[in-house]
């Protein structure tokens, strides 16, 4: 296919306009398939503007939890994807690793019925289900700090699954203990939350050193991180954030005040044109979310025109039962 990409964007608009589809596309797209959306934000913003639309199909420009999690909120919807991309963290833990933690907890004197486990919403919903069947939930980075504090009411111990930064940071910023399966040796009998060991390899490339050197560079500088940084860079920062919520910090700045940001680049690179800046002296751009491109998303569609719809997210009924089941505990709060 030798298509420009203006070429493209005028045949997806025209075949977005002939068929029953909504495109959506996360933040951290590509600004030319992000552009073309009818729908954006971050994952659970995502999930939750398109199960009140009313089309038939839902073209996800994001990576495959995403597209699960809309499937569980709408079975009735026919979800594709132009690209079958996979969070790395997501693809950290699937149920039997989740098992193989309860275990772990279990073998060190904590009974199954003592665990309330929270999944953060970057999991698959094999994962999602199987935190619903022991009566846990789903959080955010936005409302992290509001499902553990529920959660603490009953007196359980929380196993966070399965971003460990995410469980640290909310542990920190609430004065609690915290502990990493397999890293730490504290007893998990001692800790308020157990995390699991996964992270976010994007939030992972920033360092003390790039704040340090953003500092240095430009006196009375801001610092905002998302938090699923390292707890160390979130110490050491000015505001930690939630996508939604790095958005909004930054869009309240004054003109004038030099922000630098530690987040996915694409991101970064849409927050405003002047005095923003990527904490990184590398590119922190997310490979699985750059993997769609104008032609995947063109394709996608065309297969739908054909009749012939491709990539399509397909979940099975105790799966959706029980991950909706965890969502919708989140939503309740």
């Amino acid at each position: 296919m030798n298509y420009t990409n203006e070429e493209l964007k005028k045949k997806i608009q025209e075949l977005k306009e002939r068929l029953d589809v909504t495109v959506v596309a996360h933040f951290y797209q590509r600004d030319e398939v992000y552009e073309m959306a009818d729908i954006t934000g971050d994952s659970l913003e995502l999930a939750m503007k398109t199960k009140a639309d009313d089309k038939e199909f839902v073209v996800f420009c994001g990576v495959a939890f995403m597209g699960q999690s809309v499937k569980v909120l709408s079975p009735e919807k026919r979800v594709l994807m132009p690209k079958m991309a996979c969070c790395s963290m997501a693809r950290m833990i699937d149920s039997l690793y989740y098992d193989e933690s309860v275990k772990f907890l279990e073998d060190r004197g904590i009974p199954k019925e003592q665990i309330l486990p929270i999944t953060y919403i970057n999991s698959n919903a094999d994962v999602k289900a199987k935190v619903g069947e022991m009566g846990g939930m789903v959080c955010t980075s936005a409302n992290a700090k509001k499902i553990i504090t529920t959660a603490l009411g009953e007196g359980k111990k929380i196993l966070f699954v399965p971003d460990r930064c995410l469980g640290q940071n909310i542990a920190n910023q609430m004065g609690l203990k915290s502990m990493v399966i397999g890293v730490d040796d504290t007893d998990p009998k001692d800790a308020d939350i157990i995390c699991y060991d996964g992270f976010c390899s994007v939030h992972q490339l920033f360092t003390v050193e790039d704040i340090e050197f953003y500092r240095k560079k430009y006196p009375g500088i801001k610092i905002a991180v998302h938090p699923e940084c390292d707890p160390k860079i979130c110490e050491a920062a000015d505001f930690v954030g939630s996508t939604s919520q790095l958005i909004r910090y930054i869009s309240e700045l004054p003109e004038e005040q030099k922000v630098a940001v530690g987040t996915e680049y694409n991101l970064v690179n849409r927050l405003r044109p002047k005095n923003t800046y990527v904490l990184s002296s590398t590119k922190p751009e997310c490979p699985t979310m750059n993997e769609t491109t104008l032609e995947d998303l063109y394709l996608t569609l065309k297969s739908i025109e054909d009749g012939k719809p491709v990539n399509e997210i397909e979940v099975d009924e105790k799966t959706v039962k029980w991950a909706r089941i965890a969502l919708e505990r989140m939503l309740e709060l």
